[in-house]
């Protein structure tokens, strides 16, 4: 498939699950059913996981996602950020969506809207990334909340979600590289109170890892590492993912294995440093001759 058509694919895709999905988020769901609901929506839809499902509550800004047994479920009154990545053939369409079940907070999810809104707006080829900052900062600072300054969007490469030094930030003052026609950016602004922080610190594990390096393991270890790199490639998965396939004690023995011997990496949690409450809103983007064209409306 062309890289253009992957990438709208995946955009296609990743919008009709996030939309789907969002509606039935409700308090009392687990949260390991809307993950495992959203891999199931996007296999059926001829597509791949480009990471694990976030499902952020509160002040979680980013990375939570379920462990194999997880009984966590949505609160009351709660803040819920759903986060999803798809690939077609390693192109990457990353999105999410933030529900509020308590109306106190509805300003912040509104915040998170304008910043991406005004994002999309700004930019172009030639542009500067830290005047898309000033973009979103703005608009954030304009519905009374304050944008996440330590947080960014990120410049999305062909099976790697994170390409190192190309990021939008979402504050004005960093970012000082030039947007070029053809890149494609997801773009994810976060909003706090405004007596909030507006950092996030690492948490606890988040139950995301990445394949760090090929290194000598033996026994099931060895077999677990060569699917993990077979299956996932420089992509990020969840440990509930791995230890489906290697069930029991075995596979808990295998994982915690390749984790000492550094095979595989875990993302922490990201949480806002007041424990303030957090929204997210995010589009994926393919950079224009004049704009953006949004693959993941």
């Amino acid at each position: 498939m062309d890289p253009l058509d992957a990438l709208r694919e995946a955009g296609r895709i990743a919008a009709k699950v996030r939309d789907n999905t969002i509606k039935e988020i409700e308090p009392g769901i687990k949260i390991v059913d809307i993950c495992d609901v959203v891999n199931r929506r996007v296999a059926e839809q001829g597509a791949k996981m480009a990471f694990p499902t976030n499902v952020d509550i509160n002040h979680v800004a980013a990375h939570y996602c379920s462990p194999i047994n997880d009984k966590t479920v949505i609160p009351e009154k709660s803040l819920v950020k759903l986060d999803i990545g798809v690939h077609v053939d390693g192109y990457i369409a990353d999105t999410a969506v933030t529900k509020c079940f308590d109306s106190e907070y509805e300003y912040l999810v509104e915040a998170a809207k304008a910043g991406l809104d005004a994002a999309i707006q700004t930019i172009r080829p030639g542009i500067k990334a830290n005047v898309i900052g000033s973009a979103i900062e703005n608009a954030i600072n304009g519905k009374g909340a304050r944008p996440i300054s330590n947080l960014t969007g990120h410049k999305l490469a062909r099976y790697v979600v994170h390409c190192p030094g190309y990021s939008i930030p979402n504050v004005g003052g960093f970012g000082s590289h030039t947007i070029q026609e053809g890149d494609v950016y997801a773009i994810e602004p976060f909003a706090v109170p405004r007596s909030a922080n507006g950092q996030v610190t690492d948490g606890p594990p988040s139950n995301i890892y990445l394949m760090q390096k090929k290194r000598n393991v033996k026994g099931r270890a060895k077999i677990m590492m060569k699917f993990i790199q077979s299956e996932y490639k420089t992509l990020p998965f969840a440990s509930r993912w791995v230890l489906r396939k290697f069930k029991g004690s075995e596979g808990e023995a295998a994982f915690k294995e390749l984790l000492k011997s550094k095979v595989v990496t875990s993302y922490p949690q990201l949480l806002e440093r007041t424990r303030g409450m957090v929204a997210q809103a995010e589009h994926s983007v393919i950079v224009t001759e004049d704009g953006c064209e949004v693959t993941t409306v």
